[in-house]
């Protein structure tokens, strides 16, 4: 409890504005890292995606590599890309394997959102005189949206969690602090550093949440208020005396 709360005021302390690399610059590298990546894996797979759930096409050839590239050690291929492109390109070494990193989870969303679309929706849309490209622009991305969201998020809280091994390449982010950390065998700036990790992938995760639950599109109109009923006055027969 005591190493928590430790880590908690290194977090919050007036050195962390302080030094070559401070916390908050820190927290935007790693954000610029980790919305930069999906950004790229977003205008690659989605496109993909979407040809391969409208088409049919492909689908295993994607699973496969998707597979494959979840597989991947993120830390060895970060430190292979910077040995083969030098030194100087190591920012783009880093930001490559983000990339491949992202692209399952995002290609996964986009193909299986059309998927799940009832094709009796498509087959009316076929039957309105549609076209392929009107039916994937107005009724199979807006229907799929909700569960490609769904991959976006599941590839940025995985890019946002990796980047920390940016750090060890020379290139900043929260993982200068955990390397950092390592080096001096400070674990309260580990904990701190793993902490503001957590609470940044907790946020992202809730904004996520919020788009995915409002990208459903609704179907269906506010029903109208039922006007309650007014009393209706029975006539009561009168008795002749």
């Amino acid at each position: 409890m005591n190493l928590l709360i430790d880590a908690l005021a290194w977090i919050f302390s007036p050195a962390r504005l302080e030094g070559s690399l401070t916390l908050p610059m820190a927290i935007l590298q790693h954000l610029a890292f980790t919305f930069g990546s999906v950004a790229i894996a977003a205008v690659i797979a989605i496109p993909l995606g979407w040809l391969i759930g409208h088409t049919g096409r492909g689908r295993e050839v994607a699973v496969i590599l998707s597979g494959a590239a979840r597989a991947l050690p993120a830390l060895g291929l970060v430190v292979l890309l910077v040995m083969v492109a030098g030194v100087n390109l190591k920012t783009e070494a880093a930001v490559t394997v983000f990339v491949i990193l992202a692209i399952p989870s995002i290609l996964a969303g986009a193909y299986a959102g059309i998927e799940a679309i009832d094709r009796t929706v498509i087959d009316a849309g076929r039957a309105m005189g549609m076209t392929q490209w009107q039916i994937l622009f107005r009724i199979e991305m807006p229907l799929g949206l909700s569960l490609l969201i769904g991959g976006l998020r599941s590839a940025t809280l995985q890019v946002v969690a990796t980047v920390t091994i940016a750090a060890y390449v020379g290139l900043g982010g929260l993982g200068f602090f955990m390397m950092q950390g390592l080096n001096t065998r400070n674990f309260i700036e580990i904990l701190g550093a793993s902490i503001v990790v957590v609470a940044l992938a907790l946020v992202l995760d809730g904004i996520f949440a919020l788009l995915a639950r409002y990208a459903v599109p609704r179907t269906t109109g506010p029903r109208p208020r039922s006007r309650r009923a007014e009393p209706v006055a029975i006539p009561v027969p009168q008795t002749s005396h």
